[in-house]
């Protein structure tokens, strides 16, 4: 059985419906900011309509973004990480550095202390 389509009763393509809804949610813009921009674009709105559709696809578009944030977690099984520790000195004294680095090289925590451990 086929899911219904959510944007049957529409007579604005989901493209559009998408982009208003997504440009008003990803960045710090205003409902009549968003409106202006998608005037600019030809697109010719009322910034109610663009709260219409956030209200009514801003959940079905999360929940989008989240299962597919979930499958790339789970294609990256190989993901690994690992600690270094490095002894540096600082105005001349002894500390130990401790970076937890993932496979990539990219340092995601750090630690300096005076005393080990």
């Amino acid at each position: 059985m086929t899911k219904p389509n959510p944007f049957r009763y529409f007579k604005t393509s989901p493209e559009i419906i998408r982009l208003a809804v997504m440009m008003y949610i990803r960045f710090p813009l205003s409902l009549r900011n968003v409106e202006d921009l998608l005037h600019e674009r030809g697109i010719d709105l009322s910034h109610e309509t663009i709260r219409f559709w956030w209200h009514r696809f801003g959940p079905m578009f999360a929940a989008e973004i989240r299962r597919k944030r979930i499958e790339k977690l789970r294609a990256f099984s190989t993901w690994r990480w690992h600690v270094d520790e490095v002894f540096v000195k600082i105005n001349g004294e002894r500390h130990y550095l401790w970076r937890a680095v993932d496979h990539e090289g990219e340092v995601l925590e750090g630690l300096c202390q005076s005393k080990p451990g």
